[in-house]
């Protein structure tokens, strides 16, 4: 009787234990249905989440010089507001130089190490979106299309690559006519504002000075994309075509020929240089009266006010063409990494994108892509003010992965125009056929 008593309790205390168990067990899957239920509530309503229950260090490489008044805002203003909206985030933000940046991503890229988020050139972009390690955001990001509209449509274009956007366009910048206000009054040249009478101006404000010094009446310090679309583009020519399959057709068209041929007469004739070995630099060349008119970004301003402060000079738009005034675009993104903290990092960029910190950055010269933010006081103010109209019409060069390649052999191409070494056309033709070759193994 004693054993089976025994056998009859332990079964009664297994009974029972079971029976706590199986209460615990429902009593927890409420709870966790009723946060998921509270949750899905959360979301609906737009009200932010509680702070994540782990700790998450976002890693941020950038290229804002580590001395920059760019980099103090980030470090002490920026990083400091989001990390206390964002509690559980940290962010570790590294400089790098320019270059150095592009190569530690490329080396990363191989051993999986790659920060989060990064500050890219927007020339960077399509090289690494067809290295598979951008996140295409449209896709992944559920509110991507808000934060993307409320941003410089021009400038996001960067970032667009076969439908997809791989980063949110972060600052941008352009180019603007810069001219020597007396030497165009001298010379009875008005401020050119088609591309014909930008040619004009160039031979009549070309000759020699006072002093017997050669005066030219543009300078261009490259041959590149960077400094020929602008004159390609208003002039109504193309590199590729809108797709950015096929240059055949486009790259050889007539009217980027055309704009080429012009860049070849005006340097026979002695009326523009600056891209020769000896050639007298940029702002010293302006700064001293050797050189009327320039296409310069603006971080001119501050160049000429520190070498040159007694200069008198003004802007104007790109000399308009058959396709309007186009400059180029350039300027950097934000983009995300595969490999990332996606909800943390994502919440990173939307704040370096938000009007707050544009502005901020503005304040140090960086021109805003968010466009609350370039319709602040701080924007119209600014050294860089002139350059938001461009902004408008501006172009991004091809993004396509080929790119460098294809800005090395035009440059070369081109260069040969100018030395007389071959036509325009022939110059254009076989550059076409080159570069068509590049675009098939995008």
């Amino acid at each position: 009787m004693k054993k089976c008593s025994g056998r009859i309790q332990t079964a009664i205390l297994s009974a029972a234990m079971c029976m706590a168990l199986a209460g615990s067990m429902t009593a927890g899957a409420a709870e966790s249905s009723v946060k998921d239920e509270d949750s899905v509530k959360t979301q609906a309503s737009g009200t932010e989440a509680a702070a994540p229950s782990e700790e998450v260090t976002l890693n941020f490489w950038h290229h804002y010089s580590a001395q920059s008044p760019e980099n103090e805002t980030l470090m002490n203003d920026l990083i400091p507001k989001f990390e206390k909206e964002n509690p559980g985030i940290t962010v570790n933000a590294v400089s790098h130089e320019w270059a150095d940046l592009h190569d530690k991503i490329l080396i990363s890229a191989q051993s999986d190490t790659l920060p989060d988020v990064a500050r890219l050139d927007s020339a960077w972009v399509p090289e690494f979106q067809k290295m598979g390690i951008l996140v295409p955001l449209n896709q992944e990001m559920s509110d991507f299309s808000d934060v993307s509209g409320g941003l410089l449509e021009s400038a996001m274009t960067t970032a667009q690559i076969g439908g997809d956007s791989y980063a949110l366009a972060l600052n941008t910048n352009t180019k603007i006519l810069y001219y020597n206000v007396q030497g165009l009054k001298d010379a009875g040249v008005d401020v050119p504002k088609t591309m014909d009478e930008f040619a004009e101006a160039c031979r009549k404000l070309s000759g020699t000075n006072k002093n017997g010094q050669q005066v030219w009446g543009y300078d261009e310090p490259g041959l590149s994309g960077w400094n020929l679309c602008p004159f390609i583009w208003s002039m109504g020519g193309a590199i590729t075509n809108e797709d950015q399959t096929k240059a055949t057709g486009y790259l050889n068209g007539e009217k980027t020929v055309a704009a080429i041929q012009m860049f070849a007469d005006l340097a026979k004739e002695g009326a523009i240089t600056g891209w020769n070995s000896g050639d007298i630099p940029m702002t010293d060349g302006f700064g001293t009266g050797r050189y009327m008119m320039l296409l310069e970004g603006p971080w001119k301003v501050s160049e000429l006010a520190g070498a040159y402060p007694d200069l008198e000079y003004a802007v104007a738009p790109v000399p308009a063409g058959e396709g309007g005034s186009v400059s180029v675009l350039g300027g950097e993104d934000i983009g995300m990494f595969k490999s990332a903290h996606k909800d943390a990092a994502w919440k990173f960029m939307k704040f370096m994108t938000s009007e707050y910190a544009q502005e901020a950055m503005a304040k140090c010269g960086q021109i805003p892509c968010n466009k609350e933010a370039l319709e602040s006081d701080t924007v119209k103010k600014a050294d860089f003010a002139p350059y938001i109209e461009q902004l408008k019409t501006a172009k991004s060069r091809p993004t396509v992965a080929s790119w460098s390649e294809i800005d090395s052999k035009l440059s070369e191409a081109v260069t040969g125009v100018v030395n007389g070494d071959t036509t325009a056309q022939d110059a254009m033709d076989q550059l076409a056929a080159e570069v068509d070759e590049l675009l098939e193994e995008e």
